[in-house]
């Protein structure tokens, strides 16, 4: 009997952690988090959107028809990304998105490496062809898993502080 008023205590103070105050300031941090690495990697592409569509070339997966397209429109899409992130505006389905942009991230990482092309990923800039001593995919890969579970975080909990979802909602 006491084992299970200790468990359901437990059980009471992850729900409180998860769902109280800590959470939303938490969920602040993982949102300014995730927006910072979308401004980062907008701005870091938009200033020269040929060398943008370079690295995207290197990975070799989409048509030629395609591949100016992405690499011109992908740093838009980041800051928009950013934007609405740095606002608090559409918090889950902008985390979703974010989602689903970095699976398709991974999977092209994880194709350029499984077909063995060296490349820089060009997440942050740059792109294409380096040296095969050069190839980052592991740690690429890695982060772009922790970005992962952020964007999961502000799926299961999107309420957060300071946000125009916040304030739209009261």
């Amino acid at each position: 009997m006491a084992s299970q008023q200790a468990d359901r205590g437990r059980v009471s103070g992850i729900r409180r952690a998860v769902d109280g105050s800590a959470a939303e300031w938490f969920g602040l941090a993982v949102r300014l988090g995730l927006a910072l690495v979308w401004g980062w990697a907008g701005l870091a592409k938009v200033a020269d959107p040929a060398e943008a569509a370079q690295a995207v070339r290197a990975y070799e997966i989409l048509p030629e028809s395609l591949v100016k397209p992405v690499g011109w429109g992908l740093p838009f899409l980041e800051l928009a990304l950013a934007l609405l992130l740095l606002l608090g505006l559409g918090t889950r389905i902008v985390a979703i998105v974010s989602g689903v942009l970095l699976l398709v991230f991974i999977a092209g990482i994880s194709s350029a490496w499984a077909r063995g092309i060296s490349i820089d990923c060009g997440c942050f800039g740059g792109g294409g062809a380096v040296d095969e001593s050069q190839t980052k995919y592991l740690q690429e890969i890695l982060r772009d898993s922790g970005f992962l579970l952020l964007a999961a975080w502000l799926v299961y909990r999107p309420r957060t502080k300071l946000s125009l979802d916040a304030w739209l909602a009261a």
